[in-house]
């Protein structure tokens, strides 16, 4: 079995058990995101933040299965690089069975990932998931 979060990016199978599902820690999604062409960078903020991230906040399966939701968005740093991408959306789950439900649910399908692509460019995206684990 693929997950496919996003269109066209597959994810190997991870069905297995994991060590944080023993443990009661979370499973992190780090998408890092860009803009489609055309679209400023402001604009891209103001969709990210003021139309996506509501949306998905406002379907219930939001409320279920997901932990925690942030959107960030990168700021001027002197001595640090440019960034290499326009925004990171990050997402909590407890479980694999949660991540598979939110994202096989008809509300995220048919209102929430149509969106995607009105300000994302699909073929730029990476992924990392990854088990958070508090160093500090």
């Amino acid at each position: 079995m693929t997950r496919d979060p996003l269109p066209g990016y597959q994810v190997a199978d991870l069905s297995r058990p994991r060590e944080h599902e023993r443990e009661n820690s979370l499973i992190k999604f780090a998408f890092m995101i860009n803009r489609i062409d055309g679209m400023t960078f402001e604009e891209f903020v103001e969709h990210h933040r003021n139309r996506h991230a509501p949306l998905f906040t406002s379907i219930p399966e939001a409320r279920q299965y997901v932990k925690r939701y942030t959107v960030s968005h990168p700021i001027s740093a002197e001595g640090y690089p440019s960034p290499a991408y326009d925004g990171l959306t990050e997402i909590w789950f407890e479980s694999w069975a949660d991540h598979d439900a939110f994202f096989a649910s008809k509300n995220y399908k048919e209102l929430v990932n149509p969106d995607e692509s009105k300000f994302i460019d699909m073929n730029s995206v990476a992924v990392m998931v990854t088990e958070e684990r508090v160093a500090i």
